[in-house]
C-alpha cells in the first residue's frame, strides 16, 4: 500500500524558504531500521513520521542518521499536514506523543502555534574545541539540555561564522545555537544552529532552538513576546511566547510536494 509523503517548508510563507521537513503518513508501525532508511533517503534534515493513537498522533523524527528527541519544524509540518489534508478539521487543537511528552499544535489562520518545552540555558564555561570550532569569542554561554547556546556581539559576526564542522560535530552535544541581538527593528534577536552531530551542519530554521533562545532573550530583553529571524541561507522566522516552563512557537508552513511511498 503507498503511504502518503509530503514536503513542507516550514517556518515559511512562500516556498523555498524556511526549512524542509518531510511528512510520512503511516497506516501502521514500521520497524526501526526502516524509519532510518526513509528519513536517509529524504535527506531533509527531519522526516517526521505520524501514526494515529488514541486522540492524536504518535510523532517521531528522524535526521538521516539518528532518531531525535525534540523538533519544531517538523512538528509545525506535520500540523500543517493534518489540517491542510482535511485529517484535522481547522478549528480541532492536534495533540502529538512524542520522546517530549505530549505537545499541541493549533491554527490561527494561517498561522501554527506550536506548545513546546521551555529549554533555559544555564550559564556555563564551554570545553576549548567549541571555541575553536566555532571561531568567534562568546558574549554569552550557556548549556541547555541539548545544546550549548552561544552570542556573539553583533550580526556581522553570526553572519561570518563558518564553523569547523568535523571538530564541532566532536562537542558531546547535540548542537550549538549561535545568537545574537536583532540590528532590524521587525526582529529581536537573530540566531543559526549547527548540529553536525545529527547529521546536519546548518539547520535553516529550528524550532527546537528557539524553545532556549525564548527564555534567553526574554529575560535580556524584559518581554515575553519575541520575533526570532534565523539567518541561514533559506532563513525562517519564528514567533516566541514564554509562558513559564512552556514556550509557544508560531510559524507558517508551504507543500512544495505531495507523493506516495513504494516501499
Amino acid at each position: 500500500m503507498a503511504i502518503p509523503l509530503f514536503t513542507v517548508d516550514a517556518f515559511a510563507s512562500r516556498p523555498f524558504a524556511g526549512n524542509p521537513a518531510a511528512v510520512c503518513l503511516l497506516d501502521r508501525a514500521r520497524e526501526e531500521a526502516w524509519l532510518q532508511h526513509v528519513a536517509a533517503e529524504m535527506n531533509l534534515s527531519e522526516t517526521a513520521f505520524l501514526l494515529p493513537e488514541g486522540n492524536g498522533y504518535r510523532l517521531r523524527w528522524l535526521t538521516p542518521t539518528i532518531e531525535v528527541d525534540l523538533c519544531g519544524h517538523a512538528t509545525l509540518a506535520s500540523a500543517h499536514v493534518l489540517w491542510e489534508t482535511g485529517r484535522v478539521k481547522p478549528e480541532k487543537a492536534i495533540h502529538f506523543q512524542t520522546r517530549s511528552g505530549e505537545l499541541t499544535a493549533t491554527r490561527d489562520g494561517r498561522w501554527i502555534e506550536l506548545d513546546f518545552p521551555a529549554l533555559p540555558p544555564t550559564p556555563c564555561e564551554p570545553p576549548v574545541e567549541l571555541a575553536d570550532a566555532l571561531g568567534v569569542g562568546p558574549v554569552y554561554v550557556g548549556r541547555t539540555r541539548f545544546d550549548y547556546l552561544w552570542e556573539v556581539a553583533d550580526e556581522a559576526s553570526l553572519r561570518g561564522l563558518n564553523p569547523d564542522m568535523p571538530q564541532l560535530a566532536g562537542v558531546p552535544v547535540r548542537g550549538v545555537i549561535v545568537t545574537c541581538r536583532s540590528p532590524n527593528p521587525d526582529y529581536d534577536f537573530f540566531s543559526r544552529f549547527f548540529c553536525p552531530a545529527a547529521g546536519v551542519n546548518e539547520d535553516p530554521a529550528t524550532g527546537s532552538s528557539h524553545c532556549s533562545l525564548g527564555p534567553y532573550w526574554a529575560a535580556k530583553l524584559g518581554k515575553t513576546e519575541l520575533v526570532g529571524f534565523q539567518a541561514s541561507r533559506r532563513s525562517g522566522v519564528i514567533r516566541v511566547r514564554v509562558r513559564g516552563d512552556r514556550v509557544l512557537l508560531g510559524g507558517q508552513a508551504v507543500t512544495v510536494l505531495r507523493a506516495e511511498l513504494n516501499a
